[in-house]
């Protein structure tokens, strides 16, 4: 039987793969002072049906449990977020800094970077109003693509402000609970024939002339106003140069409020690696904390197409420091009392359990990657000693036995 269609069954070279993102993602957010939290992969589905929008509402895997509860597997972790954080926000100080990597599961059509489940790379500053704070998680999002050996040839942030359009859409007479229909059409613009945004547009209330300004200023054809994503882009320095205006962006979810912006590879190929924004009205709705807040996701998904296509995924290194070759069989206990003595200094080692000729050993040894052989030998043992082999040089030498396990390097050690 074949995994359900859109979810992953992992191996040991894909799992070598996540574990490889999740280790730098991990990184890169504690050297960014951000903790890492976790919550349920099932959550009451209201608080996705109420909190969301309807885009990801069609996207759910829900059901009714066995309690008669609506519940739903989570899709995105921000309204977890606000929940977990409404319930204990006395307990810490602001601003918070948190982040996860949940897995997220969306019923929805896959292609090239889409999955019905995938792993996110979450990180959200609590409690705070300054646009430094949007700065601060920009910096992270582009150092953390740095640290896989992403540069500006690679990616380019498109950042825009929702401010931007509820000042324009407000102006042209379009109520703010009635603006997020033209949010979705502009979120849509380069999915869809720019017919069908002009009607979704009407069909919010837009008059053919607002129509067309909308779709102006959303190609920079048009001059907008926006002070507060002109200071961001201030505070982010040098990494600045990895961003770009693009009022095109609006984020689908109908909860953000501010700065909002996406990550997408030069050559648009892919779909976005990461995006995020401002979300200072979720609190309030999810917990009736009034809370200001901010957060983006990078999904494991798109990102791993896009280090494939650079050749920067990571090659697979030695998994054992040293294989135990037992020359003789009546050397195998004391063989294995060296095997655990090397295995609780921290080596990861590798040995036969039956019987085996030598040279199928050494065969072994390099197909499962060993870095050194440790060949327990009658003559040797019975001078208090083993050889010692660097597979990769076939530089071989004696060694006392009470030496050995300080001369086998761990990986990774110079």
């Amino acid at each position: 039987m074949n995994p359900l269609p859109g979810f992953r069954d992992f191996y040991p070279e894909t799992l070598a793969v996540r574990r490889h993102i999740f280790d730098k993602w991990r990184d890169v957010a504690r050297r960014y002072g951000f903790r890492e939290y976790d919550g349920p992969p099932l959550e009451p589905l209201e608080l996705y049906t109420q909190k969301s929008g309807d885009e990801i509402v069609g996207q759910l895997f829900n059901f009714v449990d066995k309690g008669d509860r609506a519940v739903a597997l989570r899709p995105e972790m921000t309204p977890t977020l606000a929940r977990m954080v409404g319930a204990h926000h006395r307990d810490y100080k602001k601003p918070i800094k948190w982040f996860a990597i949940p897995q997220l599961f969306r019923y929805e059509k896959q292609q090239r970077g889409r999955l019905r489940e995938h792993f996110q790379f979450n990180a959200d500053i609590i409690g705070e109003t300054d646009v430094g704070a949007d700065a601060e998680l920009i910096a992270l999002a582009i150092d953390t693509l740095r640290c896989f050996g992403l540069t500006e040839k690679d990616f380019v942030v498109r950042v825009s402000d929702r401010r931007v359009w509820q000042r324009f859409l407000t102006t042209a007479g379009i109520a703010d609970d009635k603006q997020y229909g033209a949010f979705q059409a502009i979120d849509k613009l380069e999915r869809e024939p720019v017919e069908k945004t002009r009607e979704k547009l009407a069909a919010a209330g837009l008059s053919a002339q607002k129509s067309e300004e909308i779709l102006a200023i959303a190609e920079g054809k048009s001059p907008a106003e926006a002070p507060e994503l002109q200071q961001v882009l201030a505070k982010l320095g040098d990494l600045a140069a990895y961003c770009k205006v693009d009022f095109k962006i609006v984020r689908g979810l109908a909860y953000y409020t501010g700065i909002v912006w996406e990550i997408h590879d030069w050559q648009g190929e892919l779909r976005a690696i990461a995006g995020g924004g401002r979300y200072d009205n979720l609190l309030k709705q999810v917990s009736g904390v009034d809370l200001p807040a901010l957060g983006f996701g990078m999904g494991d998904v798109v990102l791993g197409e896009l280090l494939k296509d650079r050749g920067l995924l990571p090659k697979p290194d030695s998994r054992f420091d040293c294989y135990v070759v037992i020359v003789d069989e009546v050397l195998r206990l004391q063989a294995l009392g060296l095997v655990h003595e090397l295995r609780d200094a921290g080596l990861a080692v590798h040995y036969t359990f039956s019987s085996t000729r030598v040279g199928k050993q050494f065969e072994v040894a390099q197909n499962v990657g060993a870095s050194y052989a440790v060949i327990v030998g009658p003559d040797e043992w019975g001078a208090g000693q083993v050889k010692l082999k660097n597979l990769a040089t076939g530089v071989e030498e004696r060694v006392k036995i009470s030496e050995v396990v300080g001369r086998v390097p761990r990986r990774g050690a110079a």
